[in-house]
C-alpha cells in the first residue's frame, strides 16, 4: 500500500526556493488554464445571448480546454509536476509522491490562479455572467502521466495525453453536468461570483476520484516494479 509513504513536511519545505518557484508554476499553469477555459465559455454565452448548450458548443468548451490544459501542463511539468489540479495534488499525496506541506502549498497556489483568472475575465468581458454549468464529480484522473515513477522522459506527451482525455471527458460529460473535473476550475468562479449552491459537491468527488486513482494505480500498476520515492522538489 503507498498510504505508508505519505509525509507531512517540514516548516522550511515552504521558504526553500524550489518550492516557491513550483507554487509560482502551479498559480500561472492554473490562471491560463482557468481563463482559456472559463473564457471560452463566457465567449459562447455571448454568442448566442445566454443560449442553451449546443454540440457546437460543447465542441468548443472540450477544444479550448483540451488545448489551454496542455499549455498549462506544459508550463509547469519541470517545475512543479504540473498537476493544474488540487484533485491531481490530493492523488500525489494519498500516493506518497509530495508532502502534506507542500500539497497544501500547491492548493493555495491552484486557487489563487483561479480567482485572479475570473477576476481578470470579470474585468475584461464588462461582467459578463460565467459559464453556468453544474460541475461534475470526477470521471477519471490523470495519474499515470503525472506521477508514475516508471513513465520515464515522454517530453511532451504526457501534457497532450492529458490535455486530450479532459477534452473527451467534457464532451461525454459536458451535457450532463459540465465535466469540470476539478476543484480550482470551480473555486474561482464561486469566489468572483459569490455563489456557493452545492460547491462541496465539486471538491468531495474529484478527491474521493484521486484517492482511489491513485490507490489503486500504485498497487495495481506499480507494485512488484521499482518504486521509488519521488523528490519533493518535483512536486
Amino acid at each position: 500500500m503507498p498510504i505508508y509513504r505519505i509525509a507531512i513536511g517540514t516548516p522550511g519545505e515552504a521558504s526553500q526556493p524550489d518550492a516557491l518557484k513550483a507554487e509560482l508554476a502551479e498559480f500561472f499553469s492554473m490562471l491560463i488554464f482557468v481563463f482559456a477555459g472559463e473564457g471560452s465559455g463566457m465567449a459562447f454565452n455571448k454568442l448566442t445571448d445566454d443560449g442553451s448548450t449546443t454540440p457546437s458548443g460543447l465542441i468548443q468548451a472540450s477544444l479550448a480546454h483540451g488545448f489551454a490544459l496542455f499549455v498549462a501542463v506544459s508550463v509547469g511539468a519541470n517545475i512543479s509536476g504540473g498537476h493544474v489540479n488540487p484533485a491531481v495534488t490530493f492523488g500525489a499525496f494519498i500516493g506518497g509522491n509530495i508532502t502534506l506541506l507542500r500539497g497544501i502549498l500547491y492548493w493555495i497556489a491552484q486557487l489563487l490562479g483561479s480567482v485572479v483568472a475570473c477576476a481578470l475575465l470579470k474585468f475584461a468581458t464588462g461582467n459578463i455572467s460565467f459559464f453556468a454549468v453544474v460541475w461534475s464529480v470526477c470521471l477519471e484522473r490523470m495519474y499515470a502521466t503525472a506521477v508514475d515513477p516508471k513513465k520515464g522522459n515522454i517530453g511532451i506527451v504526457a501534457p497532450i495525453a492529458i490535455g486530450f482525455i479532459v477534452g473527451a471527458n467534457i464532451l461525454v460529460g459536458g451535457a450532463f453536468d459540465g465535466a469540470s473535473m476539478n476543484p480550482a476550475v470551480s473555486f474561482g468562479p464561486a469566489v468572483v461570483s459569490w455563489t456557493w449552491t452545492n460547491h462541496w459537491v465539486y471538491w468531495v468527488g474529484p478527491l474521493i476520484g484521486a484517492a482511489i486513482a491513485a490507490l489503486v494505480y500504485d498497487n495495481i500498476f506499480i507494485v512488484g516494479g521499482t518504486h521509488e520515492q519521488l523528490p519533493t522538489t518535483d512536486y
